[in-house]
């Protein structure tokens, strides 16, 4: 593909989760053609259709962050204590979620409306979701799905009431500092819950980060 070609194919996915953080109701591609200043044809020729653009939104338009930029920090390693890599999954992807404005309005929205956009990036997340809980192993006596469910739900909370509440129970949400004692508080929690069931288990011989094909497998297996 050529440079041009790439430009415009990036323009395109600009142009979508642009019009997504602002509703679905009227993204189509027509839409998304006039946002980009593309002719629609250009659409069909890099991606296919509707589906497939969407599809490479959530994969390449920085819509949700992958396993890899969570473990960033640790180049390439993953941090051989269990519960040190669940609280860093769960603070680098509140950070992530933070930078990521259009992924908040697009959250936002689909807590009002609900169609086959909406339920294609909920799978997509759902997806990577498993991914990041097949990275752990869960201890004897804890609920993993579970606990990373709801500290995930609370972090992802926060953030989204953060565009419309600045106080949430004497917690300023705009402010780097109490963000800070959020994150903290989440590991002492992870900590807290894989101490007390008595899991002192380090990871496996390889710490490198597990491909996509081994975490993806992990993942299949623990769906429902």
């Amino acid at each position: 593909m050529s440079r041009n070609s790439q430009q415009t194919r990036k323009r395109i996915l600009t142009a979508f989760g642009k019009l997504l953080s602002s509703g679905f109701r009227d993204v189509g591609i027509n839409a998304v053609a006039r946002e980009a200043g593309v002719d629609k044809v250009l659409i069909d020729r890099y991606f296919g259709g509707m589906p497939q653009l969407l599809l490479a939104y959530a994969k390449e338009g920085d819509f949700w962050p992958t396993p890899e930029e969570l473990l960033a920090r640790f180049q390439g390693k993953v941090p051989k204590d269990n519960a040190a890599l669940a609280a860093a999954l769960l603070v680098e992807f509140s950070r992530a979620l933070r930078r990521r404005r259009v992924t908040q309005e697009i959250m936002r929205w689909e807590l009002l409306e609900q169609n086959e956009l909406t339920d294609a990036l909920a799978r997509y997340r759902e997806e990577e979701g498993l991914r990041w809980i097949a990275m752990v192993r869960e201890p004897a006596g804890v609920d993993l799905q579970v606990l990373g469910s709801l500290l995930a739900a609370g972090l992802t909370y926060l953030t989204l009431r953060s565009k419309t509440a600045a106080i949430y129970n004497g917690l300023e949400l705009r402010s780097e500092k109490d963000w800070k004692r959020i994150e903290a508080s989440v590991e002492s929690l992870v900590h807290l819950a894989f101490g007390s069931s008595g899991d002192r288990n380090k990871r496996g011989p390889s710490d490198a980060l597990p491909s996509p094909s081994r975490s993806q497998h992990a993942a299949q297996k623990r769906a429902p």
